[in-house]
């Protein structure tokens, strides 16, 4: 497989390079620090910035204003943006902005589409079910009533749930099929105005993640939503699924290659027995072990998003690329940031560097949207309904 990526792709790379360039991972209170979270709302700054680069439409048709990419692009931007620790919504706002073109009427592309991708109006989904280890499908229930539709259910770890103007909200009906229901919890992401207050029914619960971010509890209790904001065209909520998680992937790699860079600085730097400590066989082999680990993931990430950027046929769904990537990069980052924390010695804990700051946000991209585990009976019931000769 050719995994060269397009003139276009790397343009948008290099455009997010740009972007996150000067952003400080440390810029808000360490979550070690900090019993509630970190702060109450993303980086509306960064934000901008990220409108002005035209990152925010990166998989939006031009007809919209978009570039008019794919989920390779996006995981290009995703993967710099990891490396900062970039507070923003990027993933769950581009995700939800492409289910939406490819799946929405047109009446909701119409109104939507332009404002989301100039970052005027914020989108993020809720992904995580009723207690995060659950299909999130599962979480909540939509029956018709009349023109519109009626959704009771709870969706829990909703990131950016205060900021947004609007939540993606997957749901199961009568029928046993999924559809994707778009609520407004009442928050401030909406900038210009299209949402005027929260959906009736819908109530917002803090949350704090393990990086310290606020996400919120979404309940729903008959909360009325209209036939025009509901997605009921089949596959969009599985392949809104697969671009969510193929996206964490890309965040745990760019999380992974820079803790690696860091760790490799520093073992280059710090000194036992007159020789930096790199030089020690014992640390070499561990550092190996992890850039292979980054090597492993790379590879998975590409594929999954080659799957979902090209629509091609394999042996096994796309979903099985995804699930191979998700477990690649829950374990890798996991065993990358461990090993970090490990060189570093004490160094590695004080809260006044920055290496303990992505060892929480590697937890939280490990276990987001299931972890290897969860991935791994997946993959099992896949390779079961889908033999390979």
């Amino acid at each position: 497989m050719d995994f060269t990526f397009t003139e276009e792709q790397l343009a948008a790379a290099e455009a997010a390079r740009g972007v996150f360039a000067g952003v400080a991972p440390d810029a808000v209170p360490s979550p070690a620090l900090t019993t509630g979270a970190v702060a109450e709302c993303f980086d509306r700054e960064l934000w901008d910035r990220l409108a002005g680069a035209d990152l925010l439409s990166l998989l939006l048709g031009e007809e919209y204003g978009g570039a008019g990419l794919d989920a390779i692009a996006l995981c290009l931007a995703l993967r710099e943006s990891a490396k900062v620790l970039a507070r923003v919504p990027l993933l769950e706002h581009s995700a939800a902005l492409a289910a939406l073109q490819r799946y929405g009427t047109p009446e909701v592309r119409d109104r939507l589409a332009a404002r989301a991708g100039r970052g005027e109006l914020v989108l993020t989904v809720a992904a995580s079910g009723r207690t995060g280890h659950d299909p999130a499908e599962l979480a909540v229930t939509a029956r018709r009533d009349g023109d519109g539709w009626v959704l009771d259910g709870v969706q829990t770890a909703v990131p950016w749930a205060y900021d947004a103007g609007l939540v993606l909200v997957p749901a199961r009906t009568e029928a046993d099929r999924s559809v994707l229901a778009l609520v407004a919890p009442g928050g401030e992401g909406d900038a210009s105005g299209v949402a005027a207050g929260a959906t009736a029914g819908v109530t917002v619960a803090e949350q704090v993640s393990t990086s310290g971010e606020r996400l919120g509890e979404l309940r729903l209790a008959s909360a009325r939503v209209a036939g025009r904001d509901v997605v009921t065209a089949e596959g969009a909520w599985e392949w809104l699924r697969e671009l969510l998680v193929t996206g964490t992937c890309a965040l745990a790699l760019g999380l992974g290659e820079r803790v690696l860079r860091m760790t490799g600085e520093y073992a280059g730097k710090r000194e036992q027995f007159g020789h930096p400590i790199a030089t020690f066989q014992a640390v070499a082999v561990q550092a190996a072990d992890r850039y292979i680990d980054l090597r492993a993931m790379e590879a998975t990430l590409w594929q999954a998003a080659w799957r979902i950027a090209s629509g091609a046929a394999g042996a096994l769904p796309a979903a099985g690329d995804v699930a191979v990537a998700k477990i690649w990069a829950a374990e890798g980052v996991r065993r990358v940031v461990q090993t970090a924390q490990h060189l570093h010695g004490g160094f590695g804990a004080d809260t006044e560097y920055v290496l303990h700051r992505y060892h929480a946000w590697a937890k939280q991209v490990e276990l987001a949207l299931g972890g290897a585990g969860v991935h791994e009976e997946a993959l099992g019931e896949l390779l079961a309904t889908h033999p390979l000769g």
